[in-house]
């Protein structure tokens, strides 16, 4: 059986699946072109992250498909459910980046109250003649201990950044439709741990008493934070999306941004990927990512063998 990697995956799922008898590729096959190639070269599993999309006529068109898979969380890419009403497999892996998504945030965080997104722009133009004006441009920073964490959706991710939060000694605070509480287990390198509740509250709640906000929601039909969100926020709040585009109102951050509502933002996600607009890429205050969340070497060898375990243990359930 032959599997069509076309986003790339990691070496260890490779390894996984050509041990079981797969063969796998990993030819990145320009989106066009794809119908054709997994017909003529007759692809049993076709892998994507989030640059391919498999629509209805992908899968009207590719019979010979079994199995379609997404490295990650989201799967607004795949038109998921009629592809399983045509009796193909969806999968997904959506704890094995986790870690390495919570990890980005707080990379933005840190950055955030300590201004590295914008003196990371400045000092190779003017710190050797500009040193001291720079430095007291930077001077007022803040710590993260001791302020309040708002999560906007409450999933695996959003666990995960809670964890980071406490154990940076944030009081985390979070929001989710369908989470009404969550014990969050904080390890240590010791095997020592720590387990705190965290109830869930209302996202008005989270808007009102947040220092940082911090979303982990899938695609939506529609803005969650916009002009009447900000308004409702802190003074001088910080915010990161790491989650996807178009959960937030993006000409409205900017607004917010340049009014001081909001004293810097996060974007790993935009609305117009992969052309983000130029008023969200040159404004100083945005520290900014091409969606990398889940683009770390462990997350990848994570990924590579969840869905490696998942499509030998599919297919050779059906070969029985």
């Amino acid at each position: 059986m032959k599997v069509l990697a076309n986003d790339g995956v990691s070496q260890s799922g490779i390894d996984a699946l050509e041990q079981a008898g797969f063969e796998v590729l990993t030819t990145t096959v320009a989106q066009e072109q794809l119908i054709s190639y997994i017909n003529e070269h007759q692809i049993d599993v076709l892998l994507v992250r989030s640059a391919t999309t498999v629509r209805k006529d992908m899968i009207d068109a590719c019979e010979n498909l079994k199995i379609i898979g997404r490295g990650g969380v989201g799967m607004d890419n795949i038109d998921v459910e009629y592809a399983r009403s045509k009796g193909k497999h969806v999968i997904n892996t959506p704890a094995a980046s986790s870690q390495s998504v919570a990890e980005l945030v707080f990379a933005h965080l840190f950055g955030g109250v300590r201004f590295l997104y914008d003196s990371n722009r400045l000092m190779p133009l003017d710190g050797d003649t500009k040193f001291k004006t720079l430095k007291k441009n930077y001077a007022n920073g803040v710590e993260l201990r001791g302020k309040t964490l708002g999560i906007i959706g409450f999933g695996r991710i959003g666990r995960e950044v809670a964890k980071i939060g406490l154990g940076v000694g944030m009081k985390v605070i979070a929001s989710d439709k369908f989470v009404g509480k969550a014990n969050i287990k904080v390890e240590f390198y010791n095997g020592q741990y720590i387990n705190v509740e965290i109830e869930t509250q209302t996202m008005e709640e989270i808007l009102l008493q947040s220092d940082f906000i911090t979303v982990h929601v899938p695609a939506q039909e529609d803005y969650i934070i916009g002009k009447a969100q900000f308004d409702a926020m802190k003074d001088g709040v910080g915010i990161v999306n790491a989650a996807r585009g178009g959960v937030i109102n993006e000409v409205d951050l900017v607004k917010a941004l340049e009014n001081g509502k909001v004293a810097f933002a996060g974007l790993d996600t935009f609305e117009s990927e992969p052309s983000p607009a130029v008023q969200v890429l040159m404004n100083g205050r945005i520290s900014l990512t091409p969606h990398i969340g889940a683009a770390t070497n462990e997350a990848q060898d994570r990924i590579g063998t969840e869905l490696a375990e998942q499509i030998i243990s599919l297919l050779k359930t059906e070969a029985v």
